[in-house]
């Protein structure tokens, strides 16, 4: 076996442990390794990071749907809308230049970080506790005979689907954060129920990919068995780490890509204007 490949296998660890435990992290660490340790070409990278991130969210989720952290309904419908607004910000992204997308997709990132790390507001008692998950309880029946979650579920996941399609990656960065900020998700059940939607969007974006591009299945798969046992090790994590701070490692780790990300592009933003 290649020392590359072995490489690349024990980095696929902590893509999987990255999925399972904070239901984000998937694309932005197989691409690079896909591309710079395995030498893939960026289209069948991309492709390829689809699939394993795709069938790794839908394996971690398993663990998840066991221990009961998934709200399957609100993903789904998160999902569909979220692939909606994906259509549309693929467009738009489209004919904006490369470095601005990635400067707007970093500081989309760092916002969301700051957002994650203070926390979320405590609701008033009268609506079930501060981290009451909104699909129990009195709360629960409140809301469907209101209607009001159904379309904010809907306006989130266009949202979010829109933006996710306007920089082209960073599924889980935006739907976790928006299940948990915005659906009033408790952090792990906001984790697990976004590898739902990672993986529906996943699939759709794989199944256009087929069409351009020649996939290394042997590479690939290997690739994705070791993400997934990752996975289920960090959905087993996911629900013994304190809620508080699972959200703010999980901001501390975006801010940090965010900021990462904003060194790579601006020089190429700037050599761009002249």
């Amino acid at each position: 076996m290649e020392p590359s490949l072995v490489i690349a296998l024990l980095l696929a660890v902590l893509v999987g442990v990255s999925l399972g435990l904070l239901g984000g992290g998937g694309s932005i660490l197989t691409t690079p390794i896909l591309t710079y340790v395995l030498g893939m070409e960026p289209r069948a990278a991309i492709a390829s990071s689809l699939f394993i991130v795709g069938a790794t969210s839908a394996f971690g989720l398993i663990a998840h749907a066991r221990a009961g952290r998934v709200r399957w309904k609100t993903g789904a419908i998160f999902g569909v809308a979220g692939m909606a607004g994906a259509f549309v910000g693929g467009v738009f992204g489209g004919m904006i230049p490369g470095a601005v997308l990635m400067i707007l997709f970093a500081g989309m990132m760092i916002a969301t970080a700051v957002a994650m790390i203070r926390g979320r507001a405590r609701r008033p008692a009268a609506e079930g506790g501060a981290e009451a998950a909104p699909e129990s309880g009195a709360e629960a029946g409140a809301a469907r005979s209101s209607g009001r979650p159904l379309v904010r579920i809907l306006i989130d996941g266009l949202l979010v689907g829109l933006a996710t399609g306007l920089v082209g990656a960073g599924g889980g960065f935006l739907v976790v954060p928006a299940l948990n900020l915005l659906g009033g998700l408790p952090m792990a059940v906001a984790v697990a129920t976004s590898l739902l939607v990672i993986a529906m969007k996943s699939a759709s974006g794989f199944a256009g990919y087929l069409l351009a591009v020649q996939i290394d299945w042997p590479t690939v798969l290997a690739f994705t068995a070791v993400a997934i046992a990752g996975s289920l090790l960090g959905a087993r994590l996911a629900g013994r780490v304190p809620e508080r701070a699972l959200r703010r490692g999980f901001g501390i780790f975006v801010l940090a890509m965010g900021a990462f990300v904003l060194v790579q592009e601006i020089p190429n933003a700037l050599a761009g204007l002249a």
